[in-house]
């Protein structure tokens, strides 16, 4: 059947339609992303500020915590909006939580949280357990299997360098690696700054592309989802990501 002018306008425009469609979803999520990145940073921010002096000359914990912002291209008026709500003394009395559970398969998920009401919290957060078909646990039934550390991604360095440079600033280091041209490092939580700045002291410049405290697998023992387990793993980290509270979430599930 030949088609006529309007036909073809029509086939267009409902092919522009759905386009359009495409675009203002895809708007939408970037826009919901960033939120929460914002969000995120505010808590932390505010936090930093509020634990010290609201000055980041003088609070090394909120020039870290800035730096790691700006990183993650958080805008400075909502810097700077988080660090005046800290001056003035105002804002709410956040309280850091961690939850632990247990996904599909084999899967488990360590979910951190910031909030100003725990009960509201707690209950968001198994909500999203339950919609996955998943389980919240009680604290340390998952945490055993995972250790907490501080790691640091490099590029632009050795291991014989990085190994040498913390040692010149007698910071200790729990284990290092090296891939495609970069330098994996692990040490304890409370080691990430010191181990930081032995390197940026001994080779200024350097592109860390990771810097973070974080929970691993012990021994690296990830495992593998397909098919309907995957779905609602997947499912799980989207539901919790439309949760405020929750500022981390680590799992043990492989890419």
């Amino acid at each position: 059947m030949a088609l006529n002018h309007y036909n073809v306008y029509e086939i267009e425009g409902e092919i522009m339609g759905r386009a359009a469609e495409v675009r203002k979803k895809a708007r939408a999520e970037t826009a919901a992303a960033k939120t929460k990145v914002y969000s995120k940073f505010g808590k932390e921010l505010y936090l930093a500020a509020k634990a010290g002096v609201p000055d980041p000359e003088m609070n090394v914990t909120l020039k870290r915590t800035i730096e790691k912002a700006k990183k993650a291209q958080v805008p400075s008026d909502v810097i700077k909006r988080a660090i005046d709500k800290a001056k003035s003394g105002t804002g709410e009395n956040y309280s850091s939580t961690t939850y632990e559970g247990f996904g599909p398969g084999a899967s488990t998920l360590i979910v951190e949280c910031l909030t100003d009401n725990p009960n509201r919290c707690i209950t968001e957060v198994r909500t999203c357990f339950t919609k996955a078909k998943s389980k919240l646990g009680i604290s340390g039934c998952v945490s055993h299997n995972y250790d907490h550390v501080a790691l640091l991604e490099v590029s632009g360095i050795s291991e014989d360098e990085v190994l040498e440079a913390c040692m010149n600033a007698d910071v200790d280091i729990t284990d290092i690696s090296s891939e495609d041209g970069a330098v994996t490092i692990i040490a304890t939580p409370d080691k990430l700054y010191g181990v930081k700045e032995a390197i940026e002291k001994f080779r200024p410049g350097l592109n860390f592309t990771v810097e973070e405290v974080t929970y691993l697998p012990t021994n690296n023992e990830y495992v593998s989802l397909a098919g309907e387990e995957m779905e609602l793993f997947e499912r799980l980290l989207s539901l919790l990501d439309e949760v405020d509270d929750v500022q981390e979430v680590y799992h043990n599930v492989k890419d």
